[in-house]
Order: C-alpha cells, then sequence, then structure tokens
C-alpha cells in the first residue's frame, strides 16, 4: 500500500472520538468496485472535502472478521436468493485497538441498514449463552450458529467535513474457511454511509465520474464462493468477474 502514502498525506486527520456524531448505525449504503490503480487519484480528490479517520497515528486499520451462519447457510441463501429483510452475524476485530464486537448487521425491507453491536472480549468460535440472546434480538437466524468464514482487510475511513456521510474503502481482502484460503487482489471496495440517499455526495459523483456504478457485494457471500464453488452462486456470478476484471487491470 506505500504506493498510496503520498495520496494518504493530504487528509486531515480525525480521531475516533471527533466520529461519533457520525457513527450512522442506521444509514442507507451504497457499494462500489474500484480498481486499485484509480485510488491514488480518488483519494487526492476527496481530501479536498473529507478528513481521514486515525488511531494511533495510523491511517488505515486491519479488520478481521468471524462470520457465522446457520448449518445449512441461510444468511448466505438469503441474499443469493434476494430476500428483503436479511442479516449477517459477525465477530469483529479492530487490530491494534484492542476493540471487538459481536455484531448482527440486519438489511431492512426499504433497503436500509441497521447494525447492532456489543463488546466482547475477543473473536470466539463459539457463542455464549448471552451473545446467542444477543443475537435472536436482532435477527431471526436463529439459536444455532456456526462459524464458517473469517475474513481480513485493511480500511480506510473518511468524514465529510459538514455532512453526515461517512466512506470506507476496504482493500487487501482475504477470506480462509476449513477448506482453504483465498483472496482479492487489486481492487478496493468502497462504501458510502449516509442517513440518506440522492442528495449531492461529492464522493457519489466521483463514481459516477469514473464510472464506477453502485453495485452489491458482500464480503461473506464473494468469500463462501471462493472458498465453496460447489455452492450455488448464480447471483452473485456477475459481480465475481467483474472483480476479477478490474483486479487483473489493477
Amino acid at each position: 500500500m506505500k504506493n498510496l502514502d503520498p495520496a494518504l498525506a493530504r487528509f486531515t486527520p480525525i480521531s475516533l472520538a471527533e466520529m461519533d456524531n457520525v457513527a450512522l448505525q442506521s444509514r442507507m449504503d451504497t457499494k462500489y468496485l474500484v480498481a486499485f490503480r484509480d485510488l491514488p487519484g480518488l483519494l487526492e480528490a476527496l481530501s479536498v472535502e473529507y478528513r481521514m479517520l486515525e488511531v494511533n497515528g495510523e491511517r488505515g486499520i486491519r479488520y478481521r472478521t468471524l462470520y457465522f451462519d446457520t448449518p445449512g447457510r441461510r444468511a448466505y441463501f438469503d441474499h443469493h436468493n434476494g430476500r428483503s429483510r436479511r442479516c449477517k452475524v459477525r465477530m469483529r476485530e479492530y487490530v491494534g485497538s484492542g476493540a471487538c464486537f459481536l455484531e448482527v448487521k440486519r438489511r431492512t425491507g426499504r433497503g436500509g441498514t441497521v447494525k447492532r453491536r456489543i463488546l466482547v472480549p475477543a473473536i470466539a468460535e463459539t457463542l455464549t449463552e448471552g451473545q446467542q440472546a444477543f443475537v435472536a434480538g436482532a435477527c431471526d437466524l436463529g439459536p444455532h450458529l456456526v462459524p464458517t468464514l473469517w475474513n481480513e482487510f485493511r480500511r480506510y475511513t473518511l468524514v465529510h467535513t459538514e455532512r453526515i456521510e461517512r466512506i470506507t474503502l476496504d482493500v487487501g481482502l482475504s477470506f480462509r474457511d476449513e477448506d482453504g484460503e483465498a483472496a482479492l487482489e487489486g481492487i478496493c471496495v468502497a462504501e458510502l454511509k449516509e442517513g440518506r440517499t440522492g442528495h449531492g455526495s461529492p464522493f457519489a459523483a466521483l463514481m459516477r465520474a469514473l464510472p464506477a456504478p453502485p453495485t452489491s457485494f458482500s464480503k461473506y457471500c464473494v468469500g463462501t464462493v471462493l472458498l465453496q464453488p460447489s455452492i450455488k452462486y448464480n447471483q452473485f456470478k456477475p459481480i465475481l468477474l467483474h472483480a476479477r476484471r478490474l483486479g487483473r487491470a489493477a
């Protein structure tokens, strides 16, 4: 990531405490895929209106995630089959900060996202009774959840100087499960998080100019397909092909 350093240095930093007013636990999310080669120019343009999260002097935080699903992978198939109300359950560690959460990310019927989370001591492959109760209160996947997929990446978080809006830029995506490992090289998964969509986001305008159209991209689902090639994945074929094309172009 060293070739990003000059562009990253342009941003005014923002601390975790300062980001409290743009937590956006209930929000509208719009995702985009960007070739890594386009990131330096994109970051330079964004540095005019956005600040970048900095933690302990570092820009770019490593995330480590373990996803949970039913033995029959209901969460995966709910997404694959286009169910409007669906959820993902995961434990996520913010590497270097010592923070770790059990999170339930729920998609609402109107296309919005609601995220609930509780602090946990560390990532574990078994949910305690209290953690099971938290998940049951946040979604309807049921009590019998098992660990299915590990995911790691590095995230750069941007906050607009005036708008209630955040952007996350995820690079270096890798996945593993009990059967093997896989990675998506040369791409960035970008996500615009805002209270409402369609209201003049500078980032959305840059995406249109690139061009990089909005897309549906789930790390959990894509990682599952990469590591479980026999699973049904018809709905994810276009995004996988697009990601691979961008990776080759990078």
